[in-house]
């Protein structure tokens, strides 16, 4: 009876398998270096938001990764994406920004959205709210959760190595 309810949670939606992680109250990052994710390094393109998704990735240097993203979606980009991963404290963060289609940012000046890292597996890194994981040398996965002041839902970025 309780493997039957369970199933009928998941069809109808209740319960659902989530991919992204957030820290707990007071939780800090743990240690971790750009070492821990140099598998990320590539040019990456799938299918995401009705449109191409594009993602390029830097060895790690000067103690950071950084990445550019675009959004092209009828023959017109959508938004970028500009960031980076960093080692800072002994941790690593992911911090980005976004711009519309002009180069304009969306965030203030001074600001970034940043992911603070919740726990690294072998290929898997879990920052809060967004996680990357390599499926194979061609193949990464990327969960962003998209937080609206309503709802919340996990967006799968599913990329093939260019």
């Amino acid at each position: 009876m309780r493997t039957l309810l369970i199933i009928l949670l998941f069809q109808v939606g209740i319960i659902s398998a989530q991919e992204t992680l957030q820290l707990s109250e007071g939780q800090t990052s743990p240690n971790a270096s750009l070492k821990d994710v140099s598998w990320i390094p590539g040019h990456w393109q799938g299918e995401a938001f009705g449109g191409l998704a594009e993602e390029i990735w830097s060895e790690p240097m000067g103690g950071s990764m950084m990445f550019v993203f675009r959004l092209v979606k009828d023959d017109e980009v959508s938004f970028y994406e500009v960031g980076h991963i960093q080692e800072v404290d002994n941790s690593i963060i992911l911090q980005l920004k976004h711009f519309d289609k002009n180069l304009r940012g969306w965030e203030e000046k001074d600001e970034t959205v940043d992911f603070r890292l919740v726990k690294i597996e072998r290929n898997k890194v879990y920052f809060e709210g967004f996680t990357i994981e390599k499926v194979s040398e061609n193949q990464m996965n990327i969960w962003v959760l998209i937080e609206s002041k309503d709802s919340a839902e996990e967006v799968l970025f599913g990329y093939k190595r260019m």
